[in-house]
């Protein structure tokens, strides 16, 4: 595991163990002392800058104080809940919004909305506004977009930095970002204050998974397979999911030219260097595979980039006759892992294909 992110999520176990003693009170009332510089709003704080914004957006009648005086009657709900409650109830753009991003029937936005970029907006709105489209996005796998708007605030700027380093940390690690996720669960663990148990233990997680992580190898294909059913699922089946799946089928070609070099040259196939067996003592193949393991169409043992491209082109078309065979086809002497991974990802793409039509 990389010796960083190894020390980072020890780290990170650690102050999970001691949080419960750090975070609490001392008997004199007195919060322990703390290097943290990113903490949580209070809710009487939280309460007065969302009453500020309130009255200065032209929201101060009877019936709407009253309705402000209800949502934050609700001592049991998250304070950033509560922000983005007052927000809707004060700006039709922020409720449309909000409505939008969290209704799992309608498709998941895919831009970042421009108000969060508007400069006359108090940044009290743009920033609470953004961290909680952003959750909202990120609940729904829609990482894309969800980066994008939380980069539209920063996290010293909203009521709960907690949840944006998370939400932003989890963003990130759903998409490869090693190095940016790295840094965001740092500070997640370092320097805020406040943070709930359960986005610690996740953070940690990630740290553990990204150590482990290596370029080029079968587990960053499943990591890209993965993301291409997401974006699948999403609908996001455009020009950037293609340049996924051709750099997926680039990848598996090197595996397999790889695999096929080993065999020509000095592996012991019997040691489980080189597919099917094999003469062993670093003995010369007698003859070359003659059928391919990763695709029916291969040829004697060569499998290329456009085999496999071809092949998840006409996928749709396919009888499902024939997607049985050429999905054993795939996956045979696959680790079940990747078998699974490799089924999931022609699975869906063969239901985008079918509801498409």
């Amino acid at each position: 595991m990389n010796v960083r992110l190894c020390t980072l999520a020890l780290l990170g176990l650690a102050a999970m163990m001691g949080s419960a003693s750090a975070e609490t009170p001392r008997k004199g009332g007195r919060a322990t002392d703390t290097f943290a510089v990113l903490q949580a709003a209070s809710p009487e704080a939280a309460r007065t800058q969302a009453l500020d914004w309130l009255k200065t957006s032209g929201k101060a009648d009877a019936d709407t104080m009253k309705a402000f005086d209800a949502i934050w009657g609700q001592a049991d709900r998250p304070v950033l809940d509560r922000v983005a409650e007052t927000l809707t109830l004060g700006d039709s753009e922020a409720a449309k919004l909000l409505t939008e991003a969290r209704d799992p029937a309608s498709p998941a936005p895919m831009a970042v909305p421009a108000v969060l970029h508007d400069s006359k907006k108090p940044s009290f709105y743009r920033s609470n506004l953004a961290l909680a489209f952003g959750k909202a996005l990120s609940n729904r796998k829609a990482y894309e977009e969800a980066l994008d708007t939380l980069k539209a605030a920063k996290a010293e700027q909203v009521v709960d930095p907690g949840t944006y380093l998370f939400h932003r940390a989890v963003a990130e690690h759903a998409l490869l970002l090693k190095d940016d996720a790295t840094r965001t669960i740092v500070r997640l663990l370092d320097d805020a204050v406040d943070v709930p148990e359960r986005y610690k233990l996740v953070a940690v997680l990630m740290a553990f998974d990204m150590g482990s992580w290596q370029e080029k190898d079968l587990g960053e294909i499943a990591r890209k397979m993965n993301n291409i059913e997401r974006r699948l699922e999403l609908a996001r089946g455009g020009p950037h999911t293609q340049k996924i799946q051709k750099d997926v089928v680039a990848r598996l070609d090197e595996l397999i030219k790889k695999l096929e070099n080993q065999c020509n040259g000095s592996c012991d196939c019997n040691g489980g260097g080189c597919p099917n067996g094999g003469n062993s003592g670093g003995a010369k193949p007698n003859s070359p595979m003659k059928d391919s393991r990763i695709a029916k169409n291969g040829g004697a043992g060569r499998v290329d980039a456009k085999t496999l491209g071809k092949l998840a082109q006409e996928w749709g078309k396919l009888p499902e006759k024939d997607r049985a065979k050429a999905l054993q086809e795939l996956t045979r002497d696959l680790p079940p892992k990747y078998q699974e991974v490799v089924e999931n990802y022609f699975r869906k793409l063969a239901q985008n294909t079918d509801s498409n039509r």
